[in-house]
């Protein structure tokens, strides 16, 4: 299927694997920019996801160093098996996520990325109890994409849209905490996001489709990294 090269109002209200009625597409569109807002209280911007690590060992250095990495890390790393598992949680028909959530906290491979989704999972559950379909008996142990996933299904958020914009947000997250780091200019930072639109939109399609045995990571520097950071004397970010 060809790459989608923007985000449609269509796209909050058509996706080949919908179960149910979506939401109208304001607001479902109003509903995901609230739940993935740099505002909103889950501390995103605390965590680097290893990439401090890698700004002071020199592996990132400038704007396209810094994609390269990004890249890897939604093809071949942690974010592909956030959007795999995203992905499985939104369809989980049980609406619990038990075997989504096991596999999420079991794949982070460090202290620090353990402490990054279920921190991150935990402070969506609570912020997220304003909208009535989230359900408060949820158990408040559940990796950040799964519980995004649980509560956009919930909330008949259509998939596809949800994960695109979970991504987006990891990504923007991710690409200005290295703005801070590098540093890199604002306008190296618009012009990055700009440039993994494609990139996000190609694994949201892949990810949409797959399933738990999809699951996989191969980026081993970005994992060491993110070990090396428990121990790094001086630093900015929680991972």
């Amino acid at each position: 299927m060809a790459i989608r090269t923007r985000m449609t109002m269509a796209m909050i209200i058509n996706t080949s694997i919908t179960p149910m009625a979506d939401l109208a597409p304001n607001t479902a569109l109003v509903r995901l920019m609230t739940w993935l807002s740099p505002a909103f209280p889950v501390g995103a911007f605390s965590y680097s996801h290893g990439i401090e690590r890698a700004v002071h060992d020199g592996l990132i250095n400038d704007k396209t160093s810094l994609q390269d990495w990004l890249v890897d890390l939604m093809n071949h790393g942690s974010v592909w098996n956030d959007a795999v598992l995203f992905a499985a949680s939104w369809r989980d028909t049980g609406g619990r996520c038990v075997e989504e959530s096991e596999l999420g906290e079991a794949m982070a491979g460090s202290k620090e990325r353990h402490m990054e989704t279920m921190l991150q999972g935990n402070a969506f559950l609570q912020a997220v109890e304003h909208w009535s379909n989230a359900e408060s008996s949820v158990a408040r142990e559940m990796p950040y994409p799964v519980a995004v996933a649980m509560v956009a299904a919930r909330n008949k958020v259509a998939c596809e849209p949800a994960l695109a914009a979970y991504l987006h947000a990891v990504v923007s997250n991710l690409i200005q905490g290295a703005v801070r780091l590098v540093p890199l200019g604002q306008s190296h930072g618009v012009s990055l996001m700009a440039a993994m639109e494609t990139q996000i939109l190609a694994v949201t399609e892949r990810a949409a489709r797959s399933s738990l045995d999809d699951l996989g990571s191969a980026a081993i520097m970005s994992d060491i990294m993110a070990m090396q950071h428990e121990t790094q004397y001086s630093r900015v970010f929680r991972s």
